[in-house]
């Protein structure tokens, strides 16, 4: 059996020797894949997003908001191995916050649990960062990608968005509000993340930018969610995004001036001493 995956690791991205877990009969990866699944009251959902995940991966985390239907049990009863960890607070930031503290593997998958991801993607994203990259980007517009999901104000919304961020931090995302991603461990460490809300994804785009992680896109087709209703407001989160981007910038330069002070500054410096 071949170790593509298993052997294209760096030393950035540490794995135990001889842990391959099959992929296909001529595919395995070392690295164990921890899948975090935020979910409040997605039980007619979880059974077309549980089908679709590879039977590869280490662990499925699922993140339960305070469901008051059945989604625990019938995460348990899909995958009985699930490990169930209950949100402490609210909001989608803080659900994946809380998923990512219960993960053990090196890599860290990010999938939604309204049946709009298809997991089947989920070894592109891996082969990524196998390959190099510190964070797989899902991307719907990327070229291969699509979305069944959004409208054309949310469209427009997002690139206008997305142009900001790539202008302001020096990045090349084609896509910016989406939640299929997955990265390593140690990026954690680097991105710091502290929102609670829809606005996570961004912040998390944005912060693997300013700390110099490698990113890469990976095409993604968003679907249409199967049952219920989405909590997504165009204008609210669209708002709290653009929050997120000008705080983000203002944190950037402030750091910049204590980091690289004005000439002026130094003269006045070295006058005083």
């Amino acid at each position: 059996m071949s170790s593509v995956l298993g052997s294209a690791t760096t030393s950035q991205n540490p794995t135990t020797a001889g842990a391959y877990r099959p992929i296909s009969s001529h595919l395995a990866i070392a690295p164990p894949v921890s899948v975090v699944i935020p979910a409040m009251n997605e039980a007619e959902n979880l059974p077309y997003v549980f089908k679709t995940l590879p039977d590869w991966i280490h662990e499925v985390v699922l993140v339960d908001g305070n469901s008051t239907d059945n989604t625990v049990e019938v995460a348990r009863d899909l995958w009985p191995d699930v490990k169930v960890v209950g949100q402490r607070g609210k909001g989608k930031g803080d659900a994946l916050i809380t998923g990512f503290e219960a993960c053990t593997g090196d890599i860290i998958v990010m999938v939604d649990a309204d049946g709009s991801a298809d997991g089947n993607e989920i070894v592109s994203y891996v082969s990524a960062l196998v390959s190099g990259a510190d964070f797989a980007k899902g991307s719907r517009f990327a070229n291969g990608g699509g979305t069944d999901d959004m409208t054309f104000i949310r469209k427009l919304g997002n690139r206008a968005l997305c142009a900001v961020v790539n202008r302001k931090f020096g990045a090349r995302y084609t896509d910016l509000c989406y939640g299929y991603n997955a990265f390593w461990r140690h990026c954690l460490d680097k991105i710091d993340l502290d929102c609670t809300g829809f606005e996570v994804e961004t912040l998390m785009n944005i912060r693997v930018v300013k700390a110099g992680l490698k990113v890469q896109e990976i095409p993604s087709h968003e679907y249409l969610r199967i049952h219920g209703t989405s909590n997504l407001r165009a204008v609210r989160d669209g708002l709290r995004v653009l929050k997120v981007i000008l705080k983000e910038r203002s944190n950037r330069r402030a750091l910049r001036r204590r980091t690289h002070p004005s000439p002026m500054l130094d003269t006045v410096r070295g006058e005083v001493s």
